[in-house]
């Protein structure tokens, strides 16, 4: 066994001290970097629009009393494609965490060669030898580079967990134009009736001898304009189930059972503050991390400019049955050290930080898109819940005079006192009124959801995992309602 001369253990000595003297640069704090990334935003102490005051909290009002959407959400969480691919992307960052804090360890080596005085090279040397090889990080390379490992796998859980609250609304909405287009479709259905009523009435005035042809033609041309709306709602909601369908992973058949009228409007949604927003969303936290990630990786890039230091041992046992060797001593022992300067690389090295501070200043501009759009989001569904509210009430009272109209103007047309064309106008400002009512309605509701969505709330989820959702039992096909 050799014994380390002096010059060895100042050597290991004095790489241990490199080692323990290089501490790392934190990247920008969130105050820091909203400065940067948002000069020009001056965040008010309250929303522009009227909110409901109040801490945002996770709630399930999104269930709206139906298990039977609640198992769709369980099933899209289970099955969904994108959701999918995005745990794959969370199970990618997480192995090159691994391959980042690898670097830092030393890595051991074995090799082996055995033979007689028939191997390849007629020598008879048998050689075991285990090698170990360990640079030093002193400059703190890579250690940005697991940091930036870390940022990055960070980032793609909070990407995923997004992607999952953002599928579940997705989910709702989809599930809640269905249950609109069957309104719309029961509604028709009902003014198909109407219109049909109104044709029976225009021959039995036309054989009564107080009609004419006129008001028969304009009666069958309405009731085939009433059709060929119905006709249009139909395919619309076959459109809607089967994009219902895509999103839970199934063939798009149009056969998933959804509710046949839309439920009541939640009660308020508390919207908080908007200085809380960007640290509440999973999108702008996530944002926020790939920054970090990238101020390590311009960091990193920097570091690699110095010289690289390394230590390496090994220990094992050569031996020949045909050659004498001169160093008998079994088994051998051997430490030493490398140094690598890059002194000239043409510019690449250079060039690489220049990359990744250009990488950095990206994920900056990125950043503020994101929190410019999450803020956005909010004042816009704000603002579209208060006027999509106060036109539901106008359109109440005028479906309440449109009906009461409709009503006089076909009795007068059963006395003769007013004509087909009266009946008809009333009879479609009606239809009109309350097909826009059943609109208003399913929007106020979605954009509820986009409203809790939009401030950062949960939707009562399990606890999210890279790995793949447990799936639920397989789907069956189900008539549509």
């Amino acid at each position: 066994m050799r014994v380390l001369t002096p010059f060895t253990r100042t050597g290991i000595s004095l790489a241990v001290s490199l080692l323990a003297g290089c501490s790392l640069l934190a990247p920008p704090a969130n105050d820091e970097l909203r400065k940067d990334a948002l000069p020009n935003v001056s965040v008010p102490q309250q929303w522009k629009q009227p909110a409901e005051p109040g801490a945002v909290m996770d709630s399930e009002f999104w269930k709206f009393n139906d298990p039977a959407l609640a198992e769709l959400v369980k099933e899209a969480l289970a099955y969904n494609a994108d959701l999918r691919a995005g745990a794959a992307r969370v199970e990618q960052a997480r192995g090159y965490v691994t391959v980042a804090g690898a670097d830092l360890m030393p890595s051991v080596a074995v090799l082996a060669k055995g033979g007689g005085k028939w191997s390849g090279d007629y020598s008879g040397m048998q050689t075991a030898l285990i090698g170990a090889t360990w640079e030093l990080d002193v400059w703190g390379r890579q250690r940005y580079g697991a940091r930036a490992a870390t940022d990055s796998y960070a980032s793609a859980e909070l990407d995923y967990e997004y992607a999952r609250h953002s599928l579940t609304a997705w989910l709702v909405r989809s599930w809640l134009l269905a249950v609109q287009t069957t309104e719309q479709e029961d509604l028709l259905r009902e003014m198909v009736q109407s219109s049909d009523k109104l044709v029976e009435m225009a021959q039995l005035r036309l054989k009564a001898g107080i009609g004419d042809e006129t008001d028969v033609a304009q009666a069958r041309a309405s009731l085939g304009e009433y059709r060929d709306l119905l006709r249009q709602v139909q395919l619309a909601r076959t459109n809607a189930l089967r994009a219902l369908e895509v999103l839970l992973g199934r063939y798009p058949g149009a056969e998933v059972r959804t509710a046949s009228r839309l439920p009541a409007m939640p009660g308020p949604i508390p919207a908080g503050l908007p200085s809380e927003l960007l640290e509440r969303r999973p999108d702008v936290v996530a944002a926020e991390r790939r920054v970090a990630a990238a101020f390590n990786l311009t960091q990193e890039a920097k570091a690699a400019r110095l010289p690289k230091l390394s230590l390496t041992a090994t220990f094992g046992a050569v031996s020949s049955d045909l050659i004498v060797l001169q160093d008998k001593d079994n088994p051998t022992f051997g430490l030493g050290g490398n140094l690598l300067w890059p002194l000239f690389t043409a510019g690449a090295l250079q060039a690489q930080v220049d990359i990744r501070t250009a990488e950095q200043q990206e994920a900056v501009a990125n950043y503020a898109t994101i929190g410019l759009r999450a803020f956005d989001e909010v004042e816009g569904a704000l603002a579209s819940e208060t006027a999509l509210r106060e036109r539901q009430e106008i359109l109440k009272q005028v479906a309440t005079d449109n009906r009461r109209a409709l009503e006089l103007v076909t009795v007068q047309y059963k006395i003769g006192s007013s004509d087909l064309r009266s009946v008809l106008q009333e009879q479609l400002r009606l239809y009109s009124t309350l097909t826009t009512l059943v609109q208003i309605q399913g929007e106020r509701l979605a954009q509820r959801v986009n409203l809790h969505l939009a401030l950062g709330g949960g939707f009562g989820l399990p606890a999210a995992s890279a790995a793949a959702e447990q799936p639920v039992s397989p789907p069956t096909a189900k008539p549509a309602s």
